[in-house]
Order: structure tokens, then C-alpha cells, then sequence
């Protein structure tokens, strides 16, 4: 009987074990995380989520302070155009996250950075070319590009030394997407070295509407890989969403996978960046607590836990301080919402805005808790202690119960 070690994924001049864990933000793949994953052979991600309040976190620097002392005057204003990133204050955060995670780094494995293109910070084409080539300048090892179709991203980037050293990597939930994607990049000179399929079961924001239980993970990658066949083109295929044992990641490998791109197991691992308490609650969660809703700021649909903190709070939006998810015209949809919550109850000091949230403090906070469907079954991988909390999990374990496990069984831990 076959597992996830019989097998291997190339990338470049790399042999790795064949798991990839997914880049969460706002820090949630944290270093820590990453370098434990690259250590064990497989692929680890940090996130470029709102880098700078990592680093305030991380680093002991001060950009967020700094950000809202230039932009303080505009807090009540809800033209928030004016509020814009400094570029050069951008890629030192980048810098000091990816070069103090890729100084860590021991093993065989690699560590990459996950780069959305829904971070659009009042300047969409400018921030993403910086964010991307600040990385590769600080050397991480590889760039997946997420939350958005990046028809341009390859051209942002396509005169960087590294451009064709580092490992580029595309997020897709559809054939459809990954023919768009092709197109477009295609006069780089420049395929993606892999591609990860994203379906219907991961956590945060999804590449489907509200109709995403219609589709389903298999087919998707299925479709992928022969069109890929037909195109006569030998990309790596990674599928993520919903693989929540070895069995399940040694079946897509058997179906011609190079790879499992996993995450949600590893949101209660001891390296995880989310708090203790927030971990509790992943642990806790049932099926009928996990939701797919609309309340982010992007547009796309996003999949968390109810009782989230974050849902429908009314917090006065963010952006002088945060602002990344301001668009090229210095809008925000959770900024629209909040606005005309405050003009229909005039005078009422603590608001509600039910249908989108402020993204940028909430993930912040870690009051908003996405999470992937399978969520409800993190109870089933640990043991409960005598006070009623579950037992938290290290990296190595589950990575390794990933790695060996057959007959669809879970190493619970000692």
C-alpha cells in the first residue's frame, strides 16, 4: 500500500517530499512554521498579509505608527485616495520577514512566499511588484501568486535577475483560469513552475460564488492535468482544499499529482501563528459552525467560523493605518458599508455592518477565523486534556503523519 513517501516532487534542481502547506496571513504560516516544514523536506509558505504589522510584530519596527502619524488628519475623511504605501518602507518589512526566515532555514525543503493580488494597498501594479521582487532580493526560494488571477504579475517581475531562478507558482480553481493565466504571461517567455488547484473545501477566500458546493476538487484537478496533456506541457499540478489525511493526498498523487498543498491541519500546530486561545477554538468547531459567507471586502467569498469576533462589528475602518485592502482609487467596500451604517443611525456610538467586515484590522486581531471545511475534524487528530482543552500538535508530527500514514488513519500524539 502506497503513502505520500513513495513519492516526490521536483522543483528546479530539488527533490522534496511531496507537501506543501499553504500560505496563510496574516501570519498564521509563520516562519516558525515554514522553517519547521523545510526542514522535514516538504515546501513551507510565509505570507506577505499586511507585512508590515508583521514585522511591527516580528521585528520590533514601527511602520504601522509611523504609516498613521503621515495620514492621522485623514481618519475622518471618507476619501481615503490619498492614503498611500511607502514603497520603500514595504520592501525593508518584506526584507526583514523573508531574510529572517530563509537565515533559519536547515533541511532539504524549501520555503516560499504567498503573494495575493487582492492586496491591492491603493496601488495594485506598484505594491505587488515591489512585495514580489523585495522577496526575491531578500532570497526566498519561491513566489506563489494567490487571491487573484495575476494576468500581469509575470510582467511586473520579468526584468529581476531572478525571475527565472526563483520557483513562480499560480493559484487556480479552474481550467478556465489557468488558460487566462497561460495567455497572458506567455509573451515572458516565462510557464509557471507549478501550479496549485485550488477547490471548493479550503479555508479563507475561495475561487468560486456561493454555488462552490456544486463543485468538486478531483474533476477539477483531473481537468487540469489533461489539459495540460493536450498542451503538451509538463507543469507540476499541486491540489489543495479538503485533504485531510495521508490517504487523501497518496490518492491524488496516485491520480497523477506532483504534490498536496495542505493547511488546515496545520493551524493548531504549536509553530502556527494564530494565538493559543484561537486554536481552542478551531478544535471546537462543528460542521454546522463553518461558514461560507460575504462579508470580505474583496469580493470573493470566504469560509470561517461563525462566532468569529470579527463578524459584524462596526469598527471605524482602519485604512491610514492599515489600508490594504484600498483599491487604485483609494476605495474599500467595508468602508462603503461602514459609512452608511454611521449616516442610518446617527449619534449611536457602537454600530454594526453585518454584510462585509474591516479585513485589515480584524486579521490583524485574529478575530476573524477563516479556516478550511474539514475544520470540524481537528478534534479527531489530538487528545483532549483533563481541563477540556485539546492538545496542541507540533509541525514535525503532523507532517510526518501526512508522510507515512495509510488506511486513512491519524497518528494521534503521545
Amino acid at each position: 500500500m502506497k503513502r505520500v513517501d513513495d513519492f516526490r516532487l521536483r522543483l528546479g534542481k530539488n527533490e522534496l517530499v511531496p507537501i506543501m502547506i499553504g500560505g496563510m496571513g496574516v501570519d498564521i504560516s509563520s516562519a516558525d512554521l515554514a522553517v519547521a516544514v523545510a526542514r522535514l523536506g516538504g515546501v513551507g509558505h510565509i505570507s506577505d498579509a499586511m507585512i508590515k504589522t508583521v514585522s511591527d510584530r516580528r521585528y520590533n519596527t514601527k511602520f504601522v505608527k509611523d504609516k498613521l502619524k503621515v495620514y492621522k488628519y485623514n481618519v475622518e475623511n471618507e476619501d481615503k485616495s490619498p492614503v498611500k504605501f511607502d514603497l520603500g518602507k514595504l520592501i525593508e518589512a518584506t526584507r526583514l520577514h523573508v531574510e529572517a526566515a530563509m537565515s533559519r532555514k536547515t533541511g532539504s525543503g524549501m520555503i516560499f512566499i504567498n503573494c495575493m493580488e487582492k492586496l491591492t494597498m491603493n496601488a495594485p501594479k506598484e505594491t505587488l511588484k515591489v512585495r514580489m521582487e523585495a522577496a526575491m532580493d531578500a532570497g526566498i526560494e519561491g513566489i506563489t501568486l494567490a487571491a487573484g488571477l495575476h494576468l500581469g504579475s509575470f510582467a511586473l517581475i520579468e526584468n529581476h535577475p531572478r525571475f527565472r531562478d526563483v520557483q513562480l507558482g499560480i493559484i487556480v480553481s479552474s481550467v478556465r483560469a489557468l488558460q487566462l493565466f497561460l495567455k497572458k504571461s506567455s509573451r515572458t517567455g516565462r510557464l509557471p513552475d507549478y501550479i496549485v488547484v485550488e477547490g471548493p473545501l479550503a479555508g479563507g477566500h475561495l475561487g468560486f460564488g456561493m454555488d462552490w458546493a456544486q463543485y468538486d476538487l478531483a474533476t477539477i484537478v483531473a481537468e487540469v492535468i489533461q489539459f495540460l496533456k493536450n498542451e503538451h506541457l509538463d507543469i507540476p499540478v499541486i491540489p489543495a482544499g479538503g485533504i485531510f489525511t495521508g490517504s487523501d493526498a497518496t490518492a491524488f498523487l496516485e491520480s497523477g499529482a506532483a504534490a498536496v498543498q495542505v493547511a488546515t491541519r496545520f493551524t493548531v500546530s504549536e509553530e502556527c501563528g494564530l494565538p493559543t486561545d484561537v486554536k481552542q477554538e478551531y478544535f471546537k468547531a462543528s460542521e454546522d459552525d463553518i461558514e461560507v459567507n460575504q462579508i470580505s471586502p474583496t469580493g470573493y467569498p470566504m469560509r470561517m467560523i461563525k462566532s468569529s469576533p470579527g463578524i459584524g462589528d462596526g469598527i471605524r475602518p482602519n485604512c491610514e493605518a492599515y489600508g490594504y485592502l484600498l483599491d487604485a482609487n483609494g476605495k474599500c467596500a467595508y468602508v462603503t458599508s461602514y459609512n452608511r451604517e454611521v449616516a442610518a443611525h446617527p449619534g449611536v456610538r457602537k454600530i454594526s455592518v453585518m454584510d462585509k467586515t474591516c479585513l485589515c484590522t480584524h486579521m490583524r486581531n485574529f478575530d476573524i477565523w477563516t479556516c478550511g471545511h474539514l475544520t470540524y475534524r481537528l478534534k479527531d487528530t489530538t487528545r483532549r486534556l483533563e481541563d477540556g482543552s485539546y492538545q496542541l500538535l507540533t509541525a514535525e508530527h503532523i507532517f510526518k503523519d501526512y508522510q507515512f500514514s495509510t488506511e486513512q488513519k491519524i497518528a494521534l500524539p503521545e
